[in-house]
């Protein structure tokens, strides 16, 4: 990562209001969709956040997490590679293999450390 765009999304984060949010659980992760408006609310971008609760060795928890900052110049290309991703890992790799889906209570267990 390149020092200013990491200075764009730490100033950008820092004024920001929040517009949307849509939590998704997946199993041991969450991930945060956020539309955020820039300071003015003139313009508008996403913040996509990978938050992972990890046990430490004391027992306690912490949450690792990942962000990516999603520009709108951005969004249609974006779309389109997660897309061509997705389909390609679909469809090429994993042929007619199902796609394991999470149901609340394993998320509850795997949260709670059982399985």
């Amino acid at each position: 990562m390149y020092s200013e765009d990491f200075e764009r999304g730490h100033n950008v984060e820092r004024n920001a209001e929040d517009v949307y949010s849509k939590p998704v659980r997946a199993g041991k992760r969450t991930y945060f969709f956020d539309v955020k408006s820039t300071k003015g609310n003139n313009d508008f971008y996403l913040t996509i956040t990978e938050s992972k609760r990890r046990q430490e060795r004391d027992g306690s928890f912490t949450f690792d997490k990942h962000k990516i900052f999603l520009y709108k110049e951005d969004f249609e290309k974006f779309q389109e590679g997660l897309q061509d991703a997705v389909k390609y890992i679909m469809h090429d790799l994993l042929h007619d293999a199902p796609i394991r889906n999470y149901s609340s209570r394993e998320e509850d267990s795997a949260e709670e450390g059982t399985f």
